[in-house]
């Protein structure tokens, strides 16, 4: 899958609403590695749900399922995820959040 708003192998995204809060923030800065053939359960993902393919989402990547992910956010109060929409395609990996709090944004066992 081609995403136009990837082009580099490290790309900048800007985090919008509370669905990964607390480990991602409404406008948070992260750099995303473009591809979705290294995504491992527990790993933050950039991804598009195949209901909803005109929206570009950030969420946790809990299962592969029919050739894509099954993904859910860390804020358990917004379920604007695969309980909403189902299976999503990977786009890329959320590797470090470069601001405002720079680091690295660790995966999480599921």
């Amino acid at each position: 899958m081609s995403a136009p708003w990837l082009r580099w192998p490290l790309s900048p995204v800007l985090v919008t609403g509370p669905s990964m809060s607390p480990t991602l923030r409404h406008g948070d800065a992260v750099l995303v590695r473009r591809g979705g053939r290294a995504i491992r359960p527990g790993d933050v993902v950039i991804a598009v749900f195949r209901s909803r393919p005109e929206l570009l989402v950030v969420k946790r990547a809990v299962r592969p399922i029919d050739g894509g992910w099954w993904l859910h956010g860390d804020n358990d109060l917004v379920t604007d995820d695969s309980r909403a929409y189902g299976v999503a395609d990977v786009v890329g990996r959320v590797v470090a959040r470069y601001w405002p709090r720079p680091g690295r944004v660790p995966p999480r066992p599921l």
